[in-house]
Parts: C-alpha cells; sequence; structure tokens
C-alpha cells in the first residue's frame, strides 16, 4: 500500500482528556441550550415572563430572547445547540469507549466547531453592541464552543490531519490551552469596557 493510501485509511483516536472535555464542554453546552429553550417557550406563552438569569439592564437574559438575533436562522438559536452538544457528548463518549476515525471525520467535526465558534463571535458583537444586554447562559456556551474548538484544532495540528509548521504543532502539544484562555479573555476584556460605567456603579 502506498503512503497516500494508508493515510487515506488511517484512523485517529483521541486521549481520554480530550474525551472528557468534549463531554464536560458539550454538556455544558447542552445544558444553557436547554435552559434558553425552556424560558423561550415560557417568554412566547407569556410576553411579560422574566427569566430567573435576568438581574439587571445588562444582565438581562429576556432582551436577548426577544431579539430579531435570537432566530438567526428562522427559528430559536438554542434548539441548533440542542442538536450541535448533543453531537459533541456523543464523540467525547465514543472517544471514551475506544474509538477511532478516519481523517475526513475529525476534519469535519473541526469544522463544524469553527462555525460554532464563530457563531458564537457574531453573537458576542450582536449582544455587546446592538442588543446591549449579557445572557449568563449564552456565556456558557460561548466558553464551552470556544474551548472545544481550540482542543479539537490542537488536536489535529498534532495528529498531522491539518497542514501545520512543526513549530506550531510543538506549540499545540504544550500550550493547547493559551488559545483558548486568550479568546475567553478577549471577550471577558469587551465586557468589562463595554459596561465599564455599569461595573463600578
Amino acid at each position: 500500500m502506498t503512503t497516500s493510501g494508508a493515510e487515506s485509511t488511517r484512523t485517529v483516536g483521541g486521549s481520554r482528556a480530550l474525551a472528557w472535555l468534549l463531554v464536560i464542554t458539550g454538556a455544558a453546552g447542552l445544558l444553557a441550550a436547554w435552559v434558553i429553550t425552556i424560558d423561550k417557550f415560557k417568554l412566547l406563552e407569556d410576553p411579560d415572563f422574566v427569566p430567573g438569569c435576568s438581574f439587571n439592564p445588562v444582565v438581562a437574559c429576556g432582551s436577548i430572547m426577544k431579539s430579531e438575533q435570537a432566530s438567526a436562522f428562522g427559528f430559536p438559536n438554542p434548539m441548533l445547540g440542542l442538536v450541535a452538544y448533543g453531537i459533541v457528548i456523543c464523540v467525547g463518549m465514543s472517544l471514551l469507549a475506544g474509538a477511532r476515525f478516519r481523517g475526513w471525520y475529525w476534519l469535519t467535526f473541526n469544522a463544524g466547531t469553527l462555525f460554532g465558534v464563530g457563531f458564537c463571535a457574531w453573537l458576542t458583537y450582536q449582544s455587546l453592541y446592538n442588543i446591549n444586554a449579557l445572557c449568563l447562559w449564552c456565556c456558557l456556551a460561548w466558553v464551552a464552543t470556544i474551548v472545544m474548538f481550540w482542543y479539537v484544532t490542537a488536536h489535529n495540528v498534532r495528529e498531522g490531519l491539518l497542514p501545520a509548521p512543526g513549530w506550531l504543532k510543538s506549540f499545540f502539544a504544550e500550550f493547547a490551552w493559551v488559545p483558548p484562555v486568550l479568546h475567553i479573555g478577549i471577550i471577558g476584556m469587551l465586557i468589562l469596557t463595554r459596561w465599564w460605567d455599569f461595573w463600578l456603579s
């Protein structure tokens, strides 16, 4: 068998750490999507309903749920999360059971997390600068998505499924935690500076 043929049939597993990370982040995202979905239905039944995570003018989940951006695809966004985060949990559990996947599977999974983190970036911008409110459950989903994206990307780079120079493979082998920490830190700074006067009052 040629090298290219062997590569096309190669299966790649994942560490138990990655598996548990996917299970935990998937469960966190699923919890957030579930709570938001329930509150969304309550809000549709009663326009005066106030979600439990609405604490003040800034941390106001109700404002987020009533916005047009909350149904970007014609249905409530968290319904998409119920499916997507469920898939992440299934992948994590499969890895815990010793599953190994073809390269195309890992790349497709990576593409899904990339879409997720891109969608979260759009929602973050909309939340901070157009809706002018923050949802704590949404923040949990953002963090979960960011963490799973960067760790899946790091895994694919280390395994050679994503072409990358040697220094980048070494970086992800030792410091895979750095990109998600920086990513979440930047969002945290944006939230802090967006409502700086409110936090100080």
